[in-house]
């Protein structure tokens, strides 16, 4: 009787495993104010993500409305390449938008996954500041730059637009909305539309975006994961590891490093003001 038990405990087939990763927020190299998602930050999740034993595949949790192109090549990049690496298929969950560079990670998955709800697409490249070359002058201030080379004063807010620099950034800008569009035409393939807005910078509903070939289908990362695999299913959610002393101290504490968040006050409500510019492009 016990040996029996003993061989049906040997020879069960385990259940299988879906890493889950959640790539949120905004994209791009830490700044003074807090962290962002980049390849520093997340490198390590995806790792783990990619090694875990039984693995199925790989799910990502999406909602970003983008940042850095550079960030979210890289991190696009290590997500295909361990998905080679390990031979798993890739997922992706949006949740409220993938946008620009949101939908460039987005794009890692081999299959995408929406709500009716969800904002996709915005495949182009935006760049925004403000002119104080009048201001200053009101104020009675003067104005004292020093540079050696003649482009080191490219885009400075406190002088007059100058028609060769505004060339200049269209020329970098054009360079990588290229490399952008041919991505998503690698990655997504005959399933794009042949629609003249799918790489202007327009973004679409999740119901949309499946007509254009920017996503697959509509569904909640369970519901798919359990149909997919089976109701047995783990989920097995990967993120940051901290230190013994950051979880008794709590999330308020900075202890440097790893893109950990300062804590003071100025900080938080800048970096909040900094990611609600970037959210509220997307009505969010």
């Amino acid at each position: 009787m016990l040996s029996r038990v003993l061989m049906r405990m040997t020879f069960r087939r385990p259940p299988p495993v879906v890493s889950v990763v959640r790539l949120s927020g905004v994209i791009g190299r830490a700044g003074m104010f807090g962290g962002r998602m980049n390849l520093e930050t997340v490198g390590p999740i995806l790792q783990r993500a990619f090694r875990q034993p039984g693995l199925k595949a790989v799910a990502l949790e999406i909602n970003s409305p983008g940042g850095s192109a550079a960030q979210s090549a890289l991190i696009h990049n290590r997500i295909r390449a361990l998905a080679a690496e390990r031979d798993v298929p890739v997922m992706a969950f949006v949740e409220d938008v993938a946008a620009s560079g949101g939908y460039w990670l987005a794009a890692a998955a081999d299959e995408i996954f929406v709500d009716d709800n969800s904002i996709v697409g915005s495949i182009g490249v935006i760049y925004s500041g403000f002119g104080f070359q009048e201001a200053i002058g009101k104020l009675g201030v003067e104005r004292r730059l020093y540079t050696a080379g003649e482009k080191k004063s490219l885009l400075d807010p406190f002088l007059a637009v100058n028609p060769d620099d505004r060339d200049r950034l269209r020329r970098v800008q054009e360079g990588i909305h290229d490399n952008f569009k041919d991505l998503i035409r690698e990655r997504r393939g005959a399933r794009l539309a042949d629609d003249l807005d799918l790489f202007s910078g327009e973004f679409w509903l999740g119901s949309h975006a499946i007509r254009l070939g920017l996503a697959d289908g509509v569904g909640d990362i369970r519901s798919v994961l359990r149909e997919r695999y089976g109701r047995k299913v783990i989920m097995r959610k990967i993120g940051r590891r901290r230190g013994w002393l950051a979880r008794r101290l709590g999330p308020g504490m900075f202890l440097g490093g790893g893109g950990e968040e300062a804590s003071s006050l100025a900080g938080d409500l800048l970096g909040a003001i900094e990611a609600r510019l970037w959210w509220s492009r997307y009505g969010l």
